[in-house]
């Protein structure tokens, strides 16, 4: 099995990347796990929505270029569905039941993701309504999938 979570813009910050490796290092026992980079769009602080538009674009041909047809992807979006961390294993679970090894998680930039990026996605994924730094959640979407596969099987890890 393959799990990649791909994203916009590159993570800077050690505490984030110290915590993303102790669970990709866990992971490595259950499936290959990468984090693909693509840069941001650099733009000013104040855009009109076109502008806005323009830049989503280009962020997210950056991240369908890297997508691979057979790649099941999940788009993590504020208004995407939620699931409980149970639910959430079990998909996982099915999807590789039922063949799909190669799951990708997208992350967009400070925008959001671009339509295109959307209109590709299998399923959305939301963690609510809250706006988290896109650096933030690569560690926690990192945490969510160590923890559905400890669900899957059977550890007392969730709990």
């Amino acid at each position: 099995m393959n799990i990649k979570i791909m994203a916009v813009g590159k993570l800077k910050e050690k505490y984030f990347k110290q915590g993303i490796a102790e669970y990709a290092k866990r992971l490595g026992a259950f499936a290959k796990f990468e984090i693909i980079e693509v840069p941001d769009e650099k733009a000013p602080e104040s855009l009109s929505p076109a502008q806005m538009a323009q830049v989503k674009d280009k962020e997210g041909q950056r991240l369908l270029a890297k997508i691979k047809p057979k790649e099941y992807l999940f788009a993590l979006a504020i208004e995407g569905q939620q699931r409980s961390s149970e639910a959430f294993a079990k998909e996982i679970n099915d999807l590789t039941t039922y063949g799909h090894s190669d799951i990708t998680f997208v992350i967009g930039g400070s925008l959001g993701l671009s339509p295109a990026v959307l209109k590709r996605a299998d399923t959305t994924l939301s963690f609510g309504k809250l706006t988290m730094p896109h650096q933030l959640m690569r560690l926690v979407l990192t945490e969510q999938i160590y923890r559905a596969f400890m669900i899957n099987n059977g550890s007392p890890y969730h709990k």
